[in-house]
């Protein structure tokens, strides 16, 4: 996340990628956490501006850290680490778009829901990332 959703990476596959190819798709999908260094006017100031990317990183911490600990004590092994792991950060992609939605310039739970569903897409198909380094640890 740190790396994808930075403002040169960000930019980037924006401007430097296709979108009409699948590639693309997934390339600038890898940026949907976007952080900025400055808020360019956005209402809130800098905060609003990051807090999908504060709360998408927060919420994976503590969801890796609570999710799997009951579950993989009972069936061990690395299929359900790897799975618990992907499933935490597809519930922390769509947590951190519906904080960011109600708490950020212009709440509404129309936005949130969409957020919601945005966030949710980006971690089913970069969570396997995370499942992969949740591998041989805690989660």
């Amino acid at each position: 996340m740190g790396i994808g959703g930075s403002p040169a990476y960000s930019g980037w596959a924006a401007a430097q990628t296709d979108p009409d190819s699948a590639g693309a798709f997934y390339l600038r999908l890898l940026a949907w956490p976007a952080w900025r260094l400055d808020a360019d006017g956005q209402a809130g100031g800098l905060f609003a501006a990051d807090l999908r990317a504060v709360a998408l990183v927060v919420l994976a911490v503590a969801l890796l850290y609570l999710l799997p600990a009951a579950q993989v004590a009972r069936v061990p092994g690395s299929v359900s680490q790897f799975l618990s792991g992907w499933a935490a950060y597809v519930l922390a992609g769509g947590l951190a778009a519906v904080l960011a939605a109600l708490l950020g310039p212009d709440p509404s739970l129309l936005a949130a829901l969409r957020e919601a569903s945005t966030g949710a897409g980006y971690g089913f198909l970069s969570g396997w990332i995370i499942g992969t380094a949740s591998l041989g640890g805690r989660a």
